[in-house]
């Protein structure tokens, strides 16, 4: 029964990693040692879908008016963490993307964000406590998701037209998506200038039909540009 409980925690271990790793095998993940994986399970010429397992995340919540602010504060409380912020004491490496749950809003509204930095391989199964209060561990369940990229800043403007274009070609297709957010992805420190990479997510309420026009190609961990 023992040597049971302990073949199954570390299946779980190997599990909670598997999905964090190299970031070679993204082609859009160049700053980072270790990144988000994904399995493709279709895409067209709109956008992809995307399944994730669950992982687990350090976030932060930040109230604003619009994403730019408060990622500024939120950014830093989490760079904190990594930086040893921690009941370790631990410095912690970088990974990608940076998340940032975005609320659907008015311009004139406060809104909560929520921005996560990913916790690597290593930290996944028992990530040290945060010191600030405003800091917490956060479990994302596996969900799948409808991914559209784009270049650039990650501005409040250009996310809200990602998102804007995204939900059009889902709505145009009946695809059933979880509304009154999305989350917008980048994958760049701040200090990139060319060649950035930003997605927005819309995380799928019920199993993806793809559209008329997409490729069920099985493609693991598949760039879209």
């Amino acid at each position: 029964m023992i040597y049971l409980s302990g073949l199954v925690g570390f299946l779980l271990v190997l599990t909670a990693e598997a999905r964090v790793g190299n970031s070679s095998q993204l082609r859009f993940c160049t700053e980072t040692e270790q990144c988000l994986l994904f399995d493709l399970i279709c895409q067209n010429s709109d956008y992809q879908v995307r399944y994730y397992d669950s992982v687990k995340w350090v976030s932060t919540d930040e109230t604003s008016f619009f994403m730019e602010f408060a990622s500024m504060k939120a950014f830093r409380r989490l760079f904190e963490y990594i930086s040893g912020a921690n009941d370790m004491g631990k410095k912690i490496e970088m990974t990608s993307p940076v998340i940032v749950r975005v609320p659907d809003k008015r311009f004139w509204e406060m809104g909560v964000y929520t921005m996560s930095f990913l916790l690597p391989a290593d930290c996944q199964a028992n990530p040290p406590k945060p010191t600030d209060a405003k800091v917490y561990i956060n479990t994302m369940p596996s969900m799948k998701v409808y991914s559209q990229s784009y270049g650039g800043w990650m501005t409040t403007s250009a996310d809200n037209g990602a998102a804007g274009s995204l939900s059009a070609a889902l709505d145009l297709v009946d695809e059933k998506y979880k509304k009154g957010f999305h989350y917008a992805v980048g994958y760049n420190s701040p200090m990139t200038i060319f060649n950035r990479h930003n997605e927005v997510w819309f995380v799928a309420a019920d199993e993806p039909a793809c559209g008329k026009s997409s490729s069920s190609e099985e493609m693991n961990f598949a760039p879209f540009s």
